[in-house]
Formats: structure tokens, sequence, C-alpha cells
């Protein structure tokens, strides 16, 4: 077996530097990533980087690679055979595979999932890398050729994950996008926590534009609100953004996001009946004037469901307060 690991050596100051990749001892209650590659040379690359490759020195996350090479049989370290049945390509053979995760399981700990990247797999999202951030370290295998024997996959339970509908030549990419996205949202990694609140994603929106000095570029000009100073205003102009990209730009969140902004009575509306109910037991069977005032009102500056009644059900909780 042959393990390289990554990050800090002790806990311990020295104003010897230390590279990244001299082997380091496991730091206890520190999350963990173990990684299965036949390239660990390719680990930690950007990975070592910037603020994850900080947090890596600094000791607040730690990477492990397991090169499964060493675990190849015969004089060459064969770690694939040709296909059962027949066609192209070559597979990753599941005695070798096996060996690998053995020894990777035998040094995880706690709540650490093992995960296989694969082009058919659950596609990775930003509460995936939320929750592997919870958990106490992740244990990745980087496919290669064909894929892996599938008698591995359920021997061990493995999720597949994916990036999404395209196809790579093998994890390790992909490997260090999902630990990018999940190590910057460990307790001191981002410098500034709220960063990794107000995001794209966070909330099931696209982020709203960004803009920053000199004050007007090729007669550009930085929105007034912002200018304002007024952060109420600013955050209002931010939402209201943020909900018009992710319309426009992605329908499918949107329609996530616009199920988990409604209140709750208003997301049980879906049809006429449902908000004749709705208003009802609301006290407002006539609120037909009042729904109108708050159209007038609000204009454009409100978002509304797709669904007609609920926009008309979400327009009388506006109007109500």
């Amino acid at each position: 077996m042959t393990l390289k690991s990554h990050g800090r050596k002790s806990i311990s100051a020295s104003l010897k530097p230390r590279s990244l990749m001299d082997e380091a001892p496991r730091l206890s209650g520190v999350w963990q990533a173990q990684v299965i590659t036949l390239l660990p040379q390719a680990f930690p690359g950007i990975l070592g980087e910037s603020l994850t490759g900080k947090a890596l020195k600094d000791g607040l996350w730690q990477m492990t690679t397991v090169d499964l090479r060493s675990y190849g049989i015969g004089k060459h370290r064969n770690v694939d055979d040709t296909p059962a049945g027949g066609g192209a390509g070559m597979v990753l053979r599941a005695d070798v595979m096996g060996a690998a995760i053995e020894d990777i399981l035998a040094q995880s700990r706690g709540n650490a999932p093992l995960i296989y990247l694969s082009p058919r797999g659950r596609r990775f999202d930003q509460q995936m890398a939320r929750n592997l951030a919870r958990a106490d370290g992740v244990n990745l295998i980087c496919g290669r050729f064909e894929g892996l024997d599938e008698r591995v996959i359920e021997e061990y339970g493995i999720l597949e994950v994916s990036l999404g509908d395209f196809v790579m030549t093998g994890g390790e990419i992909a490997a260090q996008a999902m630990l990018d996205a999940t190590v910057r949202l460990l307790p001191g990694v981002l410098g500034n926590a709220d960063s990794a609140v107000e995001e794209s994603f966070s909330e099931g929106l696209l982020e709203h534009p960004q803009y920053t000095k000199p004050a007007e570029w090729q007669g550009r000009t930085i929105p007034d609100v912002l200018m304002s100073g007024h952060h109420g205003n600013i955050a209002k102009w931010r939402q209201a953004m943020g909900e018009a990209i992710t319309r426009a730009r992605r329908p499918d969140l949107w329609a996530a996001a616009r199920a988990g902004l409604l209140d709750d009575p208003v997301a049980m509306v879906q049809d006429a009946e449902s908000l004749a109910v709705f208003l009802e037991r609301h006290g407002a069977p006539d609120a037909g004037p009042a729904l109108l005032t708050v159209l007038r009102e609000t204009g454009d500056q409100i978002s509304l469901p797709v669904n007609p009644w609920q926009a008309a059900a979400q327009l009388f909780w506006l109007a109500r307060g």
C-alpha cells in the first residue's frame, strides 16, 4: 500500500517551511479526505493553492492519496482487465480495488461516505457539499478506463456521484472539484463566514451581480442602489436580482426555490378551489381590492409563482401584512 498524506505534519509551531507533499501523520479531529487514484501525483493540485491550500497547511483538513497501482496484480501491477462479455476498453478489477478500499476504510473514522466518481452517478450539488462538510470526512474513488467492476460497488454500497452530464478521462479533476466545494465550507477555511451564505445556491438561487471599483468603466456605472449606503435597499436589490437571474437562466432551480420561498399556507394553494379555501380560512373571501392595491404599489418589485392561484395567494399574503 502506498499512502501519501498532504497537510500539516503536526500541531507544533515551526519556522521551517513544510511541503504539502511531505508525509504527515493523521491529525485527530480533523476533516479527512482519502482518495484512491492511479495518479497520486495529481494531488493536492489546485487544492494546495489559495484558501484550501492554506487550510491544508494549517491543519483545518487533511488529505491522503492511495496509489491504486500499488495493489496491482503481477509483475506489471495490472489494475484492469477486458470487459466480461466483450467490448471496448478496460475495466478496473474488483480484487485490486477491493484491497485498496479495505485499507482506506480501516483508516477512516466516524461518518465518512465512500464515493465513486462516475458519469452515471447522482449529480453533485451544493447540498451534497454541505452534507459532506458536516461529516467527518470523505473517501473518494477516482475511476479510469471504462469504469469499475460492478461487484465492488454492490459489495461496499458505494455512492456514485457525477459532476454533470459529460464524460471525463478520469475522476481526479471531479474529485478535486468536489473537495474544493466541500472544504471551503469547513469552519475557518473562508476568511469571511458570510461569503458562504451569500453566494450562489446558498438559498437555492444564483448569486446577484457583483461590482467593484472603478465606479465607471467603459461608460458603464455601478447601480446607484449599491452606492447609496442603504443596506436594506441593497439587500432587497440583491435578492430581486438573484431571483431574476435564476428565473431566466435556471428555471429548474427557480421552481425549487419558489417552493422554499413561499409561506407554508401559500404553498398549499394549487388551484381555484384551494385558493378559495385559503382566502376563507384567512378571513378574506372578498380580497380582490386588497390584491389590486398590492399589485399597483409593488409592480415588478415582487416575484410571484408561475402558478396563477399561488400568485393570487401570495399577493393576498403580502396585502394582509
